[in-house]
């Protein structure tokens, strides 16, 4: 039996990369809008370190309406406005990026109008239906890229919560090759959420209808789940790029006892 710590080691494209690192941002709305402050944080901390950043292209057709404002990262002024527009006009502004506001849904039937036919280094899901993360997995599986295309997919991160709780999971996009340790057990293939917990997302029946007004937005969610998420998420990417291994996965959040 191999008693040896598991880990995994990083896709050298990540630590060393000649571009920008291409992220797909899926879903902008209370988690999302959180986790791109946190990626344009990671950005700006990459570049300090002689890395090229990250280019990000946020999806999401939604508008902003009221019942939005206050939870989620927008302003009155910007009522009507796509979510993805507004939010990603105001980093690119704050932060001088050139990243890109896509307005409408992530999934297979509008891949030949995507930029860069949807492909990313790295996809990162903020959806809040089971229904969205099938076919998120269903377009990573379906796209075909060469070795060395820049814009090769190489990790999934979703990032999910219900009322009080969130989980975060990394996966890799098929094997990644792994060096020759003899203190580690290297892991080349990280699972999907898709896959390895397939059986309970399709238990999921929650509706997820909208709320009509904060107050009501506040009953069905804790106030701070999604911006706990998406720091979890954010320091789990931001370790990837830093040390280019990881023990850790993954993290399953607990507002509500304090526990992580």
């Amino acid at each position: 039996m191999n008693n040896l710590p598991a880990i995994h080691f990083v896709d050298n494209y990540l630590i060393n990369p000649p571009n920008p690192i291409i992220i797909n941002l899926i879903g902008i709305g209370g988690t999302g809008s959180r986790m791109l402050s946190e990626l344009a944080t990671i950005h700006a901390a990459l570049l300090a370190l002689g890395h090229p950043g990250l280019m990000v292209y946020v999806y999401d057709d939604d508008r902003i309406a009221e019942p939005n404002l206050g939870r989620q990262r927008f302003a009155e002024s910007e009522l009507g406005l796509y979510k993805s527009v507004a939010a990603v006009n105001r980093i690119n502004r704050f932060f001088g990026t050139d990243w890109k506001a896509v307005t409408y849904q992530f999934n297979s039937s509008h891949r030949h109008k995507m930029p860069l036919n949807g492909k990313a280094n790295l996809y990162i899901s903020c959806v809040d239906t089971v229904k969205a993360r099938f076919e998120i997995a269903d377009f990573i599986g379906n796209t075909v890229t060469r070795k060395y295309e820049r814009n090769r997919p190489l990790y999934w991160m979703d990032l999910g919560n219900s009322k009080d709780t969130g989980q975060v999971i990394l996966a890799t996009i098929g094997d990644i090759t792994q060096p020759e340790s003899k203190r580690y057990r290297t892991v080349a293939e990280l699972p999907k959420v898709t896959d390895e917990f397939k059986d309970l997302l399709l238990q999921e029946t929650g509706k997820n209808e909208p709320s009509c007004s904060l107050a009501e937005a506040i009953e069905k969610q804790d106030l701070f789940i999604n911006p706990a998420v998406a720091l979890f998420g954010a320091e789990l990417l931001f370790r990837l790029f830093r040390t280019g291994m990881t023990d850790i996965r993954g993290a399953f959040i607990n507002l509500k006892n304090f526990k992580t």
